[in-house]
């Protein structure tokens, strides 16, 4: 099965948890992503791999439309009933692949993605894409995990993602992203750095990770070096992982 079939299994039964996941509808970087963005509110948005349609919803008062583009078509209808339950008219549902957008040349003032480009295979060909159907000096909003620079902390992150979740393809460290898009033709305008705190039963049951696999991984994250659990402030309760720290950036890129 490749990626792709992963991804769209492990958010097809789990299209409904994405809609209520604190993590995804709480996050105060929603909140930066508008900031940050210039609406005039003319705007056609398109916003990739729109899961629960937190970022969708979002946007949809600000612009005068957004086009909601999800791989799974579970998790397109989810975000369609939340989106349309909150009462915008103004979005559009599409099924669609981020590395192969199924829209014309330079059709969108602006492009949203957040916290999805780490289960992309091809994270280049969805850079090129973005740019592709964006108008010239358009707006790209980016908001991923990321891992830090360090090669121990990057292969600790990416092997415990991977291990809860089959989909999870590669959250890339920061400089790798700054240094994709100026190669892809972007001007990086502003970006920040968040932490991120999860906390380890949530994060394992919104996969549907086995009771013995998340075991495992539980006993794998505590056999870690001290340096390791230092860095993301893996926290203990009675002998069980209560949470532990990652972190994100969220970007604003301008086509040139």
């Amino acid at each position: 099965m490749d990626l792709k079939k992963d991804v769209q299994k492990q958010f097809g039964k789990s299209a409904d948890s994405y809609v209520t996941s604190s993590i995804h509808k709480d996050g105060k970087d929603l909140g930066k992503l508008l900031e940050m963005a210039s609406i005039k509110g003319e705007e056609k948005l398109l916003d990739i791999a729109t899961g629960g349609g937190h970022t969708a919803n979002a946007f949809a008062p600000y612009v005068k439309k957004v086009t909601a583009v999800d791989l799974t078509p579970e998790i397109l209808a989810a975000a369609e009933k939340f989106i349309k339950g909150n009462g915008h008219q103004n979005v559009e549902f599409v099924h669609g692949d981020a590395e192969n957008l199924p829209f014309p040349n330079e059709a969108f003032d602006m492009v949203t993605c957040r916290i999805a480009p780490h289960h992309f295979p091809n994270v280049k060909r969805f850079i090129e894409e973005v740019h592709r159907v964006l108008k010239p000096n358009g707006q790209f909003l980016l908001e991923d995990n990321v891992v830090p620079e360090e090669d121990d902390f990057d292969q600790f992150y990416n092997k415990i993602e991977k291990w809860r979740d089959f989909s999870h393809f590669r959250a890339w460290k920061k400089s790798e992203w700054l240094r994709r898009l100026e190669l892809a033709g972007y001007e990086i305008v502003e970006w920040h750095r968040f932490e991120k705190t999860f906390r380890f039963d949530p994060w394992c049951n919104r996969m549907n990770l086995p009771q013995e696999e998340k075991a495992k991984l539980a006993e794998f994250m505590k056999s870690a070096t001290e340096k390791i659990k230092n860095k993301f402030r893996l926290v203990l309760e009675e002998g069980q992982i209560f949470s532990f720290q990652g972190e994100a950036v969220v970007l604003k890129a301008m086509k040139r």
